[in-house]
Protein backbone atom coordinates (compact mmCIF):
# COMPACT_ATOMS: atom_id res chain seq x y z
CA UNK A 1 0.00 0.00 0.00
CA UNK A 2 1.47 3.35 -0.63
CA UNK A 3 0.15 6.96 -0.27
CA UNK A 4 -3.08 7.59 -2.85
CA UNK A 5 -2.77 10.80 -4.76
CA UNK A 6 -5.59 11.46 -6.88
CA UNK A 7 -6.34 15.19 -8.83
CA UNK A 8 -7.62 16.32 -5.19
CA UNK A 9 -4.44 15.58 -3.21
CA UNK A 10 -1.68 18.49 -4.07
CA UNK A 11 0.99 20.18 -2.04
CA UNK A 12 -1.81 23.33 -1.86
CA UNK A 13 -4.58 21.06 -0.66
CA UNK A 14 -2.53 19.99 2.08
CA UNK A 15 -1.12 23.26 3.30
CA UNK A 16 -4.23 24.46 3.18
CA UNK A 17 -5.32 21.71 5.51
CA UNK A 18 -2.87 23.20 8.09
CA UNK A 19 -4.26 26.45 8.39
CA UNK A 20 -4.68 27.52 11.47
CA UNK A 21 -3.01 25.46 13.26
CA UNK A 22 -0.18 25.11 15.48
CA UNK A 23 2.01 23.75 12.21
CA UNK A 24 1.14 26.70 10.55
CA UNK A 25 2.30 28.55 13.09
CA UNK A 26 5.72 26.48 12.87
CA UNK A 27 6.09 27.64 9.52
CA UNK A 28 5.73 24.04 8.45
CA UNK A 29 4.99 23.93 4.41
CA UNK A 30 4.75 20.49 2.61
CA UNK A 31 7.31 20.34 -0.17
CA UNK A 32 7.20 17.14 -2.28
CA UNK A 33 4.66 14.20 -2.96
CA UNK A 34 5.45 10.65 -4.19
CA UNK A 35 3.41 7.72 -4.25
CA UNK A 36 6.58 6.37 -1.40
CA UNK A 37 6.65 9.67 0.78
CA UNK A 38 5.96 13.13 2.14
CA UNK A 39 8.67 16.16 2.51
CA UNK A 40 7.66 18.32 4.64
CA UNK A 41 10.39 21.66 5.95
CA UNK A 42 10.18 23.38 9.13
CA UNK A 43 12.30 27.07 9.26
CA UNK A 44 15.06 27.07 11.97
CA UNK A 45 13.66 30.63 13.73
CA UNK A 46 12.60 32.00 16.86
CA UNK A 47 9.31 29.49 16.37
CA UNK A 48 11.17 26.83 16.88
CA UNK A 49 14.39 27.13 18.21
CA UNK A 50 15.47 26.77 22.24
CA UNK A 51 17.37 29.21 24.53
CA UNK A 52 20.46 28.11 22.82
CA UNK A 53 19.83 28.81 19.68
CA UNK A 54 19.18 25.26 17.85
CA UNK A 55 15.79 23.29 17.15
CA UNK A 56 13.83 22.33 20.40
CA UNK A 57 13.53 18.69 20.77
CA UNK A 58 9.73 19.41 20.79
CA UNK A 59 9.68 21.12 17.69
CA UNK A 60 11.40 18.20 15.66
CA UNK A 61 8.80 15.91 17.22
CA UNK A 62 5.86 18.66 15.86
CA UNK A 63 7.28 18.48 12.09
CA UNK A 64 7.72 14.46 12.45
CA UNK A 65 3.79 14.21 13.68
CA UNK A 66 2.84 16.82 11.29
CA UNK A 67 4.40 14.89 7.56
CA UNK A 68 4.05 11.34 9.40
CA UNK A 69 0.30 12.03 10.24
CA UNK A 70 -0.62 13.65 7.12
CA UNK A 71 1.46 10.96 4.98
CA UNK A 72 -1.08 8.45 7.03
CA UNK A 73 -4.43 9.46 6.42
CA UNK A 74 -2.88 9.65 2.75
CA UNK A 75 -2.76 6.17 2.74
CA UNK A 76 -6.50 5.31 3.75
CA UNK A 77 -10.26 5.77 2.55
CA UNK A 78 -10.94 9.14 4.10
CA UNK A 79 -14.83 8.48 3.86
CA UNK A 80 -14.55 5.84 5.62
CA UNK A 81 -11.47 5.82 8.11
CA UNK A 82 -8.99 8.40 10.07
CA UNK A 83 -5.53 7.98 10.86
CA UNK A 84 -4.49 9.43 14.29
CA UNK A 85 -1.24 9.62 16.56
CA UNK A 86 -0.80 6.80 19.13
CA UNK A 87 2.75 7.29 19.92
CA UNK A 88 6.04 8.67 18.91
CA UNK A 89 9.25 8.50 19.70
CA UNK A 90 12.53 10.44 18.36
CA UNK A 91 16.11 10.67 18.68
CA UNK A 92 17.70 13.99 18.31
CA UNK A 93 21.67 13.04 16.89
CA UNK A 94 22.70 16.48 15.76
CA UNK A 95 21.34 19.99 16.09
CA UNK A 96 20.54 22.25 13.31
CA UNK A 97 21.09 26.16 14.16
CA UNK A 98 20.28 27.80 10.94
CA UNK A 99 18.09 27.44 7.69
CA UNK A 100 15.67 24.67 7.39
CA UNK A 101 15.20 20.97 8.59
CA UNK A 102 13.18 18.53 6.38
CA UNK A 103 10.99 15.55 7.85
CA UNK A 104 10.84 12.60 5.22
CA UNK A 105 7.90 10.33 5.94
CA UNK A 106 8.46 6.71 4.95
CA UNK A 107 6.19 3.86 5.61
CA UNK A 108 7.22 1.15 8.30
CA UNK A 109 3.94 -0.88 8.40
CA UNK A 110 0.65 -0.42 6.74
CA UNK A 111 -1.77 -2.70 8.89
CA UNK A 112 -5.62 -2.14 8.96
CA UNK A 113 -5.54 -0.87 12.41
CA UNK A 114 -2.52 0.71 12.87
CA UNK A 115 0.67 2.15 10.75
CA UNK A 116 4.16 2.70 11.53
CA UNK A 117 6.01 5.20 10.30
CA UNK A 118 9.99 6.47 10.16
CA UNK A 119 10.64 10.49 9.86
CA UNK A 120 13.95 11.26 9.19
CA UNK A 121 14.55 15.02 9.54
CA UNK A 122 17.65 16.28 8.17
CA UNK A 123 19.08 20.05 7.52
CA UNK A 124 20.26 22.04 4.60
CA UNK A 125 23.27 19.76 4.42
CA UNK A 126 21.60 16.41 3.88
CA UNK A 127 22.95 15.61 7.84
CA UNK A 128 20.71 13.60 10.21
CA UNK A 129 19.48 15.49 12.90
CA UNK A 130 16.57 13.37 14.34
CA UNK A 131 15.11 10.38 13.52
CA UNK A 132 11.49 9.40 14.66
CA UNK A 133 9.24 6.54 14.80
CA UNK A 134 4.90 7.54 14.79
CA UNK A 135 2.63 5.20 15.19
CA UNK A 136 -1.01 5.69 13.83
CA UNK A 137 -4.32 4.11 14.94
CA UNK A 138 -6.44 3.60 12.05
CA UNK A 139 -10.41 4.25 13.73
CA UNK A 140 -13.58 3.71 11.36
CA UNK A 141 -15.20 7.05 11.48
CA UNK A 142 -18.97 5.98 13.16
CA UNK A 143 -21.63 8.49 10.57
Amino acid sequence: MSLIITSEVTLEALQSRNMNTMSEWLGIEFIELSPDYLIAKMPVDHRTVQPLGVVNGGAFCALAETVGSMAANLCIDRNKFVALGLDINANHVRSAGKGWVYGKALPLHLGKSTQVWEIRITDDENKLCCISRLTMSVIEIRK
